[in-house]
């Protein structure tokens, strides 16, 4: 069963991150292969939250566009070293390829490529004096039956009794590192045993007299008979050749199988090549990849939770297939091209609607489930103080904190104290620490909020704060860039902004003059007071 991927947003808060793990543990037992994943850092609180509830941080998603082991390529589409030219072209014949990746049999690691044009350059331009190869080999290349075997490897120079019996015995100084090819001729085989060489290939179907054999025996000579006759074995034997003997081992263009299909049709335009051997991280091949296989593929199934932009998902989501959707913001920029779950409801947090989920399917919430839940709802919510906050999120947070057993208010206070610390963090970290992107009216503006008891230590450097602000917002192409930090005690939020954003921010709030560091008494949501704001005035 394929995996399903259930993640939050590229800026990972309490909410999304305790959603994709609640959201898993359903889908887990609803029989689907779900797995929860981030896709970046995530901050103190969360950090708190999986300690607390003593729960593994899920692994990291870089993206999920399709890759190489995502299509349908050829594995274990390999031979060794130890196969021979002619199994390599019955092996090609069999699986209809025209290219094989040969690899170390041992380590598996890839030494090289050979294709049906190496063979057929072989055949025609190779050399037949000289033989690299295995006994077995040998014999199931000429059709052979074995006498005597004393070697698994056969190498040496090839030679062939066409002359007279005395000629040869007279004019050719046979030794152990020849290999000879030779009929029914008795005084050239004493010869050819007595001169020990490496093997003798006798043809026609003839037997070895039990003299000879007996001879061949002491000196140790490697013996094999066909039904072949003399210029049948010499034209098929150079086949039995080691396959490593012809294999190209220079320049060699691999794919490893994270790779993305993008890169995989763009070197391939370069190159030409129709196929290409696939690796992995130590060398070792895995199999084969044609080109023409490269759009037969398995797209990735992904959950998203918190959210539906594309702006703030993992990168090559256009190339999944998006199962499900349960979200608590606007709808946004997300599209499918088939009918999927899409479940969104107007509360302050992901995880009340997960909550209703796990209803509606009749699966208890263990205890640490319901801790995760809880502490999603807490954050979202700011214990309830957030204008998102609805009477459900408030009923949720009551079953939940009963299951999981704790106070809610005092559990949650304890979560933002952790949470709300900026010890330890750059003044970059603290600005891009949840800064979101968003799309109003084809005009791209980052809003990042910072939760913190502690606004003295923004203010003490509240001009360095503006300078990172707007090298952000030059850097990223914003419209324009404001940070809130919001204090939860206060119930309000202190505004840091772009220079070009002052005019906007004074309509939005309807405040005169607009400072920076500017408190705004009541303001605590991004989503419900901020954004929607901002889109009526830049919007008219």
């Amino acid at each position: 069963m394929d995996p399903i991927y259930i993640f939050g947003h590229q800026k990972p808060d309490t909410d999304s991150v305790t959603a994709a793990i609640a959201l898993s543990y359903l889908e887990k037992k609803l029989g689907n292969n779900a797995s929860p994943r981030i896709l970046g850092t995530v901050n103190k609180e969360t950090s708190f939250v999986l300690k607390y509830w003593k729960e593994k941080q899920p692994k990291r998603l870089n993206n999920v566009r399709i890759q190489v082991k995502d299509t349908n390529y050829l594995r274990d589409r390999f031979i060794t070293t130890d196969f021979s030219i002619m199994d390599t072209f019955n092996y090609m014949m069999f699986n209809r390829v025209s290219t094989l990746p040969v690899i170390n049999d041992k380590t598996k690691q890839l030494l090289g490529i050979i294709s049906m044009k190496d063979i057929a350059l072989n055949i025609m331009n190779g050399e037949y004096n000289r033989l690299n190869a295995s006994y077995q080999n040998i014999l199931n290349c000429i059709n052979g039956t074995s006498v005597l075997k004393f070697d698994n490897k056969i190498e040496g120079n090839l030679l062939i009794a066409s002359y007279k019996h005395d000629t040869i015995i007279n004019s050719i100084k046979l030794t152990n590192n020849d290999i000879l090819i030779v009929g029914d001729r008795y005084n050239v085989l004493k010869y050819a045993i007595e001169s020990g060489v490496k093997l003798l290939i006798i043809t026609g179907g003839n037997d070895i007299d039990s003299e000879l054999l007996k001879l061949a025996e002491n000196n140790k000579v490697n013996v094999i008979k066909t039904k072949m006759d003399t210029f049948a074995t010499s034209k098929h034997i150079g086949h039995s050749n080691f396959v490593n003997t012809i294999i190209n081992d220079k320049n060699i263009i691999t794919f490893n199988e994270k790779d993305t299909i993008k890169d995989v049709k763009e070197i391939a335009s370069n190159y030409k090549y129709s196929n290409y051997p696939v690796v992995n991280d130590n060398n070792e091949c895995l199999g084969l990849l044609r080109v023409a296989d490269v759009e037969d593929h398995n797209k990735k199934k992904c959950i998203l939770v918190d959210h539906n932009e594309y702006e703030q998902s993992v990168e090559g989501l256009e190339e999944a297939e998006i199962v499900e959707i349960v979200d608590h913001h606007k709808i946004g920029t997300v599209g499918t091209t088939l009918p999927i779950n899409f479940r969104t409801m107007p509360v302050g947090s992901t995880n009340t609607i997960i909550y209703q989920l796990y209803k509606e399917n009749n699966i208890a919430i263990p205890k640490k489930i319901a801790g995760i839940m809880l502490s999603g709802i807490l954050s979202d919510t700011l214990i309830s103080k957030s204008p998102t906050t609805t009477n459900l999120d408030r009923q949720v947070m009551i079953e939940l904190a009963k299951i999981a057993d704790v106070n809610y208010h005092d559990y949650g206070f304890e979560m933002f104290k952790a949470g709300t610390s900026l010890d330890g963090l750059t003044k970059e970290e603290i600005i891009r620490s949840d800064l979101k992107s968003f799309n109003i009216d084809e005009q791209f503006i980052g809003v990042g909020q910072v939760f913190t008891l502690d606004i003295e230590k923004i203010n003490k450097d509240k001009d360095k704060y503006i300078d990172i602000i707007e090298e952000i917002k030059v850097k990223n192409n914003y419209k324009f860039v404001a940070i809130f930090i919001t204090d939860i005690i206060k119930n309000g939020s202190y505004i840091f902004y772009s220079s070009d954003a002052k005019k906007v921010f004074e309509k939005t709030f309807k405040v005169e003059d607009l400072k920076q560091g500017t408190f705004l008494p009541n303001i605590v949501s991004r989503k419900k007071q901020i954004i929607p704001n901002l889109m009526n005035v830049i919007g008219n």
